[in-house]
């Protein structure tokens, strides 16, 4: 796999969530999902598709290929537990997602396993990934 970024992961991760939800993806969707300019999408795009990490069809459908759904699936897994454990210490659902949102891409695999074992001895609930 190439250099991963911050933003690399945010990309994947919107198509992942966009694809569970709605079963199909395409640059205008993200741009909103993300909140980003159509030309934001359109470079991270190319870059992807570069990378092989989505493959966009001819009719504009946005997929992930197999190193883009492990990078995808990684980094939601990541959100997914540190937003909860944010919730489950008091923190507010909006405040914890934007938190989560920031962390899943600075933290160790070290210290999100430690986390991720915590999670298992307190019984903490967290949506499926």
């Amino acid at each position: 796999m190439h250099n991963v970024t911050d933003s690399t992961e945010n990309y994947l991760k919107a198509i992942y969530v966009m694809s569970k939800k709605t079963g199909s993806v395409r640059s205008v969707d993200i741009a909103r999902f993300l909140d980003v300019t159509k030309a934001s999408v359109s470079v991270a795009m190319r870059k992807l598709r570069e990378a092989n990490y989505i493959n966009m069809a001819s009719d504009g459908m946005i997929t992930l290929l197999p190193d883009g759904l492990t990078i995808a699936l990684r980094t939601y897994e990541r959100h997914v537990l540190l937003r909860a454990f944010l919730i489950h210490l008091g923190v507010d659902e909006e405040t914890a997602d934007k938190d989560a949102c920031k962390i899943e891409h600075a933290i160790s695999r070290e210290s999100f396993e430690a986390l991720q074992r915590h999670a298992q001895e307190i019984d903490l609930k967290t949506p499926e990934v």
